[in-house]
């Protein structure tokens, strides 16, 4: 078996489990409370890696990729990237908060918000946006390059324990329970292993090359960190200022895995 694509299926499979990891934290005694109290400094752990990875990595990925292969490198060279790039964002907007309606971070585990089950499902079903896209995001950023892979893989880690704990919040406020959240989160965890797989197999063949799948999936990124993540940790930050400075604690872990990556891959 090739080797890119073991590790394609390693990152697949351990970004799905985080996903069940993170929704069954919820049940042993004690547990969730703590979990809870931390989920916010995780979420802006995750959304400060997530920016970080999008501008200092993929982005100029993406210029370098398109300018290679303009005749004439100009600044209109890079117009479908962006345009690409604006499509990733706007399209996962469209879904989310069009196609199904996104719930708070947490909020939905409170007796007195309870939800229907259709309402979970069908916000659940938006996140499954978010996920097939975390996979399309690994797999199109290892192929380009083995070190942005790992940090775009860790980037996407970092916010699935969060997004598990959502995931089981919103089946425990439809007033359904353990069996139910371990079937949601598998489901949400194993979209990120289909985007992985889809793009590895299908994705080059079918014209979805990596010059055009990177600049949506960061578009993508982008969006779940700038217009999901952030508000959630405003939100659920108030003014402990911890909070906010855990964003720029999770750009500074990029730059420690970024230059620590750089130094292992060039020896």
């Amino acid at each position: 078996m090739d080797s890119g694509l073991v590790q394609l299926l390693i990152f697949g499979c351990i970004a799905a489990l985080a996903n069940v990891f993170g929704g069954l934290i919820l049940f042993p005694i004690g547990v969730h409370k703590t979990y809870k109290n931390l989920l916010k400094y995780i979420l802006a752990l995750g959304a400060g890696f997530m920016l970080a990875v999008s501008f200092i990595d993929i982005l100029p990925e993406i210029i370098e990729i398109w300018l290679k292969e303009a005749t004439s490198p100009t600044a209109e060279s890079l117009l479908v990237p962006m345009i690409l790039l604006l499509a990733g964002y706007l399209l996962t907007q469209f879904f989310e908060h069009t196609i199904a309606p996104h719930f708070h971070l947490g909020e939905e585990l409170h007796s007195d918000h309870l939800i229907s089950t259709s309402s979970a499902y069908t916000a659940i079903g938006g996140l499954l946006i978010h996920t097939f896209f975390d996979g399309v995001s690994i797999a199109a950023a290892a192929q380009v390059d083995y070190k942005v892979g790992i940090l775009v893989f860790i980037a996407v880690f970092l916010h699935k324990f969060p997004e598990g704990f959502t995931i089981a919040s919103m089946i425990l406020a439809a007033g359904k329970g353990r069996r139910e959240v371990l079937i949601a989160t598998s489901l949400v965890g194993a979209t990120t292993l289909l985007g992985v797989l889809l793009f590895y197999f299908i994705g080059t063949r079918v014209g979805f090359s990596v010059a055009y799948a990177l600049p949506i999936a960061c578009g993508v990124t982008i969006y779940v960190a700038a217009s999901d993540l952030i508000p959630e940790v405003n939100h659920h930050g108030g003014k402990r200022p911890l909070v906010s400075m855990a964003v720029f604690a999770g750009v500074a872990l990029f730059f420690v895995f970024h230059y620590v990556l750089r130094g292992i891959l060039e020896n």
